[in-house]
């Protein structure tokens, strides 16, 4: 086959991944994202508000179906991005645009969630339930980690200001992409919406690793 058949093949196999991708990283896994992050704000409440919220399940089932609905988009999410940052370079010393520079930072950002992730989910979610006979994460043991191990809360604080930008640029870049916005005045809009998502995710993340943090003193 040649390879001037080839290449629309590819780029429209390209642009469907891309198209996959951005769409599962809104839906379900951004909004699971926002729940998950308005569920820990419970700590404010108490030990028993957010054992509740965050880890305890009303079916058998749907401790199961939470974890694809998030994990499943999550990992298809990841190898995209990471193809993405191996094949892709910033361009930001040739062209100081400000576009130019949210996209260095959506890059340098998935990289942190990446990192993040990966301790978060070893750490309070396997760990737990792999030495405690399947029990979830104890409330006072993350909020004894948060007040006294400054490494942890350097990365919870560090990890969820990262999640609010990808997420809240994710949104914009979702928008603009699917065709939801067209017009100049609408991508001002949609440049407003997206800092006001930014700042309510980092708000609710910031604002449940407080209540957590005063818990553990």
């Amino acid at each position: 086959m040649s390879t001037a058949a080839t290449s629309p093949n590819r780029a429209d196999a390209t642009f469907l991944v891309s198209r996959l991708s951005s769409l599962l990283a809104v839906l379900p896994l951004g909004v699971w994202t926002v729940a998950h992050l308005w569920n820990n704000l419970a700590a404010f409440q108490g030990e028993a508000a957010w054992q509740h919220a965050v880890t305890e399940y009303k079916h058998p089932y749907a401790f199961f179906a939470s974890t694809v609905l998030a994990l499943l988009p999550l990992a298809l999410h990841t190898v995209w991005g990471v193809q993405r940052i191996l094949t892709t370079k910033p361009n930001n010393t040739k062209y100081t645009y400000f576009a130019n520079l949210k996209y260095l930072l959506q890059r340098l950002s998935a990289i942190g969630i990446l990192l993040f992730l990966l301790a978060h989910i070893t750490l309070a979610f396997l760990k737990p339930r792999l030495t405690t006979h399947g029990q979830a994460e104890a409330f006072s043991a993350l909020a004894h980690e948060m007040h006294h191990n400054f490494p942890t809360l350097a990365v919870y604080v560090l990890g969820i200001l990262g999640v609010a930008y990808h997420l809240a640029n994710g949104l914009h870049t979702f928008c603009m992409g699917w065709g939801v916005v067209s017009s100049r005045a609408a991508l001002n809009r949609l440049n407003a919406v997206a800092a006001i998502v930014f700042v309510c995710l980092l708000a609710m993340g910031w604002g449940a690793i407080w209540a957590l943090y005063v818990s553990g003193s």
